[in-house]
C-alpha cells in the first residue's frame, strides 16, 4: 500500500521527511496544499501542521514521529544506529534539536508580534542561535556527517534549519526562515558546517 504526504512549500518539517524517504528510496504520494487554506490537512489529521503522512489507516503528523515510523516501515538503509546505546544518543540529539535548539527561532518570531517588542529578548536569543553554531562545527571534525560517517537522522533533522546559515530560495515567504538566515552568520570559522551544508543540499528529495 502507498504513501501519501501532505505537504506546504518551503516547509523546514516536510522537507526532514523528504530527504528521509529519498535516502530509503520509498515512493510518495505529494498532495500540495495551500498555506492559505489548510483544511485538507485537518480533514485527515485534525489539526493544522505539515507535513502529515499517510500510510494505509495510519496517520501521522509531527516529522519526529513520521521519521522513526519510517525508520520502522523501511529499515533499509537505516537513519538510526543498531546499537540500543547509539540509538538513544541519537533521539537525544533530535530531542535536544527539537526541543532547545528550535525554541530561540521561536521565541524571536513570537516576540516580533508583539506590539512592543522586547529587543533586548530578541538580540540575546539571536546570539545564542549564533553561538550554537561552534557545536555544529565541532561535531564535524574529523567525520562527514553529524553522528559519523554515515547519515543519520540527526543530519534530516537539522539541516532543514541549519541551511539557512548559506542557502536562501527566493520566493521563500516565511519569516522564520528570515530569522534564522539572520541569526547564523557562518563568516570563515565554520567551514566544516559550510560543506556539510553544501554536502547535504546535493542529496535528492523525494
Amino acid at each position: 500500500m502507498g504513501l501519501t504526504l501532505y505537504r506546504i512549500p518551503f516547509s523546514t518539517n516536510v522537507e526532514r521527511v523528504a530527504l528521509a524517504l529519498a535516502q530509503k528510496g520509498v515512493d510518495v504520494d505529494w498532495v500540495d496544499v495551500d498555506p492559505g487554506d489548510r483544511s485538507p490537512v485537518v480533514a485527515i489529521s485534525g489539526q493544522e501542521l505539515v507535513p502529515v503522512l499517510v500510510d494505509g489507516d495510519l496517520v501521522l503528523h509531527d516529522s519526529p514521529r513520521i521519521l522513526e515510523h519510517l525508520e520502522e516501515r523501511f529499515p533499509e538503509p537505516p537513519l538510526f544506529p543498531a546499537d540500543p546505546a547509539r540509538r538513544e544518543e541519537l533521539r537525544c540529539f533530535l530531542d535536544w534539536f527539537n526541543q532547545v535548539w528550535k525554541l530561540p527561532p521561536n521565541l524571536i518570531a513570537a516576540e516580533e508580534l508583539k506590539p512592543a517588542p522586547d529587543r533586548e529578548l530578541i538580540a540575546e536569543l539571536a546570539g545564542r542561535i549564533a553561538a550554537s553554531l561552534d557545536r555544529f562545527e565541532a561535531l564535524l571534525a574529523g567525520r562527514a556527517f553529524l553522528f559519523g560517517d554515515t547519515l543519520t537522522a540527526a543530519d534530516v533533522t537539522a539541516f532543514p534549519f541549519l541551511k539557512y546559515a548559506l542557502l536562501w530560495t527566493d520566493g521563500d515567504p516565511d519569516r522564520f526562515h528570515e530569522i534564522l538566515r539572520e541569526t547564523m552568520p557562518l563568516g570563515n570559522r565554520h567551514p566544516r558546517l559550510e560543506a556539510w551544508i553544501r554536502r547535504m543540499d546535493d542529496l535528492p528529495r523525494a
